[in-house]
């Protein structure tokens, strides 16, 4: 890891390419220091419009990156039909030098790519769009086996900060059983939430077990990312992946 950058260590062909954002190399003042990313989180976009263009020569991009409208939903946009302000929470991409792109500040990015290294996506997997089936929906885009999809978890809320109410625990609970083991319960009404094992849960439901990363905690880590549950007002990271 360089300092401001975040290669995912993971078995993917020489085809394809990854990197995820810290906080640190930018030129954004503080709530949003230094490499906010985000036009829409009240930051100057003279400056995350540097940072932009300072990404594109750090993480060397073929192309500008394909950002999305997240709006926490189970749309999924495809990188050759791709237009500015499309609202989608993952995107996928079948052709060379479209980098696929989502935001996060404590959501999950998730990162997929087949063996074959002809085949990419990003998701935003927040809690909603991961309830709702924001990877299975990706998934359909797919037309390999499971068995030959790889995925990379960046940098989330970690297990021990992520506190939720009933509603959360239910939304997954009644989707399968098995996503009470992802849980802790606090009190009669909270519990802290593993989206690292919820996301890896619903993967292996897909016959999809070779998956990476998930060893990051945007809260505790502070100096290295953006926590929106920890600073309310703050900046975003990105994650990203493409076809060479």
């Amino acid at each position: 890891m360089s300092l401001s950058l975040i290669y995912p260590d993971w078995p993917a062909p020489d085809t394809v390419k990854a990197v995820s954002t810290t906080r640190q190399g930018g030129f954004s003042h503080p709530p949003f220091d230094s490499l906010n990313l985000g036009l829409h989180v009240g930051d100057s976009a003279n400056n995350v419009e540097k940072n932009r263009n300072h990404l594109i020569e750090m993480a060397q991009l073929p192309e500008p990156p394909h950002w999305l409208k997240q709006i926490h939903g189970t749309t999924v946009s495809m990188a050759s039909t791709w237009q500015h302000g499309d609202e989608a929470d993952a995107i996928v991409s079948t052709e060379p030098h479209q980098v696929c792109t989502i935001m996060t500040a404590d959501c999950l990015p998730i990162l997929l790519c087949n063996q074959q290294g002809n085949m990419v996506a990003a998701i935003h997997a927040g809690w909603r769009s991961l309830a709702a089936g924001i990877i299975e929906k990706t998934l359909l885009k797919f037309d390999c086996a499971p068995q030959e999809i790889i995925a990379w978890f960046g940098p989330a809320i970690g297990s021990t900060q992520f506190e939720v109410g009933q509603d959360v625990f239910d939304a997954f609970y009644q989707h399968s059983p098995q996503a009470k083991h992802a849980f802790l319960q606090t009190d009669k009404t909270h519990y802290l939430a593993n989206i690292y094992q919820l996301a890896k849960q619903r993967l292996n439901s897909k016959n999809i077990h070779s998956i990476y990363g998930g060893d990051f905690c945007t809260v505790t880590e502070s100096n290295k990312f953006f926590s929106y549950r920890r600073d309310g007002i703050t900046g975003r990271m990105v994650s990203m992946i493409w076809i060479t």
